[in-house]
């Protein structure tokens, strides 16, 4: 074991945010998400939702400032958006990264999946709360 590493970050989980680059992406799934046969590696968080891996994540993983968008969701397509998305919104807002959002339509989003650097399946049971990250550069601090 490591000192300040949230023991919900696995060390597949740790491995994967260390292995990646600048502008690589990493989805974190719903339970729903066809993580298997989407293409990229699949990290297993079984037991865990969304919101808490992705404010464990922000802790390591700076979001990418280079691009338009860094984060991503899968849009449900209805006026009234999962209420969920606000979790997210004060867990990115709270981890001081700056970010911009970009709403992508179902099969759009599956299609982004499918280059992402991995896939985090978790067991989160709220309805379109897939999100992708972008990853930035860390910068000397």
């Amino acid at each position: 074991m490591l000192k300040g590493i949230p023991p919900l970050i696995s060390p597949d989980l740790m491995h994967a945010l260390l292995s990646m680059g600048h502008g690589d992406e990493i989805l974190l799934a719903d339970g729903n998400y066809p993580v298997h046969s989407a293409g990229p590696d699949v990290i297993r968080l079984d037991g865990l939702r969304i919101p808490e891996v992705l404010e464990a994540v922000l802790k390591f993983m700076p979001l990418d400032t280079f691009s338009e968008y860094n984060v991503f969701l899968m849009d449900n397509g209805k006026p009234e958006k999962p209420p969920i998305w606000q979790e997210y919104k004060r867990i990115l807002q709270s981890s001081s990264e700056p970010f911009n959002i970009k709403l992508l339509e179902r099969f759009e989003f599956y299609e982004k999946g499918k280059f992402s650097f991995c896939i985090v399946s978790t067991s989160e049971s709220s309805l379109y709360a897939n999100i992708i990250l972008k990853k930035g550069v860390v910068t000397g601090t």
